[in-house]
């Protein structure tokens, strides 16, 4: 029910008032991509993951620009986990406020942020942007790669949903002037 009365919201222009539910701060990618192609000029869309991911995932040139949430430490292995850390970008939310003033946007325009899977760094990072003062964030419910599969051919590959497996726009090519590079 919330999502439904948010959707309505959000094709009718209006704003949403009133504390609003981590569940009703997700969006699809076809809602993402509509939303962008119809108010584009209104918003910024932002690809949350480290850029070295998009080199060798993909990228959509549908978003504003790539800020990361967080980004891989090379010095900082985890024993414990097996991979590098991946501190949060210390200058996330300056870049995130840049990306809007560069646009000519309020800190209360919709943000809308988008990670691999959506619940690692979309989520998260849409929580971040809250608590750092912009009120209108949301992210992309299942990200750009979607979600693996769980049996099949296909298993373990992610190929389930997602931005990259729902028909939208994307490219193994990157757009330099999008891609973040760190101040």
């Amino acid at each position: 029910m919330h999502r439904f009365i948010m959707t309505a919201c959000l094709a009718l222009g209006l704003g949403l008032s009133g504390p609003v539910l981590a569940e009703d701060w997700a969006l699809t990618p076809e809602e993402t991509y509509e939303r962008v192609q119809a108010e584009g000029d209104e918003l910024l869309f932002i690809d949350v993951r480290d850029p070295v991911e998009i080199m060798f995932v993909g990228f959509t040139d549908v978003v504003h620009a790539n800020i990361p949430f967080r980004m891989v430490d090379t010095d900082g292995w985890m024993e414990q986990n097996n991979h590098f850390a991946m501190p949060i970008n210390d200058d996330f939310a300056d870049a995130v406020g840049r990306a809007l003033e560069e646009r000519g946007l309020p800190e209360d325009a919709m943000i809308i942020t988008m990670c691999r899977s959506g619940s690692d760094r979309g989520e998260p990072s849409a929580e971040y942007l809250r608590d750092a003062g912009f009120p209108n964030v949301f992210y992309v419910e299942n990200g750009f790669q979607g979600d693996p599969a769980s049996e099949g051919e296909h298993e373990g590959q992610r190929v389930v949903n997602g931005w990259q497996n729902s028909g939208l726009p994307w490219s193994t090519d990157m757009n330099r002037d999008k891609i973040y590079q760190a101040p």
